[in-house]
């Protein structure tokens, strides 16, 4: 009688554990939505501030007509989604495009010294410094969750209830790129 008694008890303590690592598997996938969906806000925050930067800069540099359209098709290619590692690519090129704007908006003090063009900086700045903290915040999340698909021996149960490793949100791996966008003049 008290083997059935031990057998019951480890069969319930190992059903407890099932429970608590779906459990645990569950939330790491909700906070790794929650966090993309945070990225998502804050991406499309900037997307809605490049426009208005374009225009701003384009009364000033009428000639400067390449800057404004590779700006305008990085940011349509940003908008068209996809995973973290195609919206990576995508906002790669988008910061490179930006780069070259504020590049052109250096050879114009008039501009600089614009009330409207000010204040579009300091919003992109805030968004830029917004956009990666929700990055660390989705890639710590995604580091959990990797960890825990490949460790045993969640690993094993992972598999069978349908978690898989999920992709970082990394910027590019070229160190030109990697340089923080400077919308400080």
């Amino acid at each position: 009688m008290n083997i059935l008694y031990i057998v019951i008890g480890v069969v319930v303590l190992l059903v407890v554990y099932v429970i608590a690592l779906y459990n645990g598997f569950v939330r790491l996938r909700v906070r790794i939505k929650e966090a993309w969906s945070d990225i998502d806000v804050q991406l499309k925050r900037r997307y809605d501030l490049i426009p208005n930067l374009v225009n701003t800069v384009k009364g000033y540099a009428k000639h400067e007509k390449e800057a404004f359209e590779n700006v305008t098709k990085a940011r349509a290619a940003a908008l068209s989604g996809g995973s973290p590692h195609e919206r990576a690519g995508k906002e790669d090129m988008l910061a490179g495009a930006l780069k070259s704007v504020f590049a052109v908006a250096e050879a114009y003090p008039e501009l600089k010294a614009n009330t409207n063009f000010q204040e579009l900086q300091r919003e992109l700045s805030d968004t830029e410094n917004k956009i990666q903290a929700a990055r660390r915040f989705y890639n710590s999340n995604v580091q959990r969750m990797n960890e825990k698909v490949q460790v045993f021996p969640s690993n094993m149960f992972a598999g069978m209830f349908g978690f898989h490793k999920e992709d970082f949100f990394d910027l590019s791996e070229n160190p030109e790129q990697r340089e923080v966008v400077d919308v400080n003049f």
